[in-house]
Formats: structure tokens, sequence, C-alpha cells
């Protein structure tokens, strides 16, 4: 099949792929010839690529969605919270390539065995981490300092993990990214409202908010948050 690849205009190790006259997100696959979630891989010009679906990952929706600032790139030392069976957390690990790292925290055995089998098997940039991302104290001596958390977990005080989370671990100035859903917060209060709240949270924590990316059509009731710490 006939592709075409080129850079992505604002983010190393992002590219768009052409391919039957449709363009999508990709990123280079780290772990050649193998995919994570049934994605489809493309050879082009010697190298292969992952098509990153925005219908799948967060990321990808934001980044189509026009985000500004992802922070992550080549070399960055990323904790995923919510890494789940990492689909996001697998792209992630491409961009920030052999020379960075991504530490996956999430609470469920199940997803942990999935996640260590799917990705991190064939991966030796992304390191498992079983525990409770609201309870940092238990594994930020297996990471040390960080330079972007993301942040994708349904818990109602979410601004507060992150917090915890990045006093611990992520660097004056680093990048945090936090998918907000509005309905594990509040399954009552007004979505655009129970974001506000969110947002003047996190503000309080000591985070500068940079934008508010609004995930609808492909996740409703999200957005993504971009800021930095201190």
């Amino acid at each position: 099949m006939m592709a075409r690849v080129e850079p992505h205009e604002r983010f190393e190790g992002v590219y768009w792929i052409e391919l039957e006259g449709r363009r999508y997100l990709a990123t280079e696959n780290l772990a050649p010839g193998h995919d994570v979630y049934g994605e489809q891989l493309v050879w082009e010009g010697g190298r292969e690529y992952r098509v990153w679906s925005h219908y799948r990952s967060k990321l990808a929706a934001s980044i189509y969605k026009g985000i500004s600032n992802i922070f992550i790139r080549r070399g960055s030392r990323v904790l995923y919270l919510g890494s789940a069976s990492g689909t996001t957390a697998s792209h992630v690990s491409d961009i920030v390539g052999s020379e960075g790292v991504v530490y996956g925290v999430d609470f469920s055995p199940r997803v942990m065995s999935q996640f260590i089998r799917n990705v991190c098997e064939k991966r030796p940039n992304v390191i498992p981490i079983l525990a409770d991302a609201t309870n940092p104290s238990t594994y930020n001596f297996l990471v040390g300092l960080v330079d972007v958390i993301y942040s994708d977990v349904a818990q109602p005080e979410q601004a507060r993990l992150v917090a915890e989370n990045a006093r611990l671990m992520l660097v004056s100035g680093g990048g945090a990214l936090i998918a907000v859903k509005a309905r594990s917060i509040d399954s009552v209060e007004n979505p655009s409202e129970v974001i506000r709240s969110e947002v003047r949270k996190l503000e309080g924590y000591g985070f500068k908010i940079l934008e508010t990316v609004d995930l609808t059509p492909y996740e409703k009731d999200h957005v993504m948050v971009a800021s930095v710490y201190g």
C-alpha cells in the first residue's frame, strides 16, 4: 500500500500519514513488526509507522483537535497515570524513543498483565508499576524525577492526585496533561462546571493552565488540560 508520511508541524516524533486519500496521525514503531491494539502498520522509507487512532486515544484526539503543546518529545521521562492496557502509552513510548522512558502506573492486576504482555515485553523504555496513583509515595522511589505527567484516571479527585504525584516527581517547569472526564468526577453537575472546578483546583495546587481542549466528538464530556507545574 502506498503511503505518504510527513512530520507533524508541531510535535517531534508525531507524524501525519496519508493512506488512500485519508490523513491519520502516526508514530514510528519502536518495536517493528508488533502492533499493540490492532492498529495498522505501514512501511515507508525504510521505517515502520503505527497509525494512531484519535478514537482510541485521548492524546491523539487532543492533537487532532489542535492542542498547542504535549510536552512529550524524544528523550522525555514520562509518568503515565492510568496506563490501562497501553494503547496511548505505547505511542508515547514511540515518541520518547530509546533515549526516554515511560513509567506506566495502574492499580488493576488484570489490565497490568495486558500492559506488560502487549507493551512492556517488547519495549524496554516502558516500566510497569502496579500501584494506586492516589498514593505516589509507594512508588516514587522507583521513578525519580520526570519531565511530564500524563494522567488519564477516572477519579473524583483527579486534580489532587496529579498534584501529589507532581510534588514528588515532576521537575519544576515540567508539563502535565490531564484528561478530565466530567462524569467520573461528578455525575450530576453540569460537565462544563465540573471542568472549570477541576481547572481552579489545579491552579490552586501550583499548575499554570495553558489551555483546555474539548475532545468532542471523539470523547464525550472530556477535555485535555495542558499545564506547567511550579
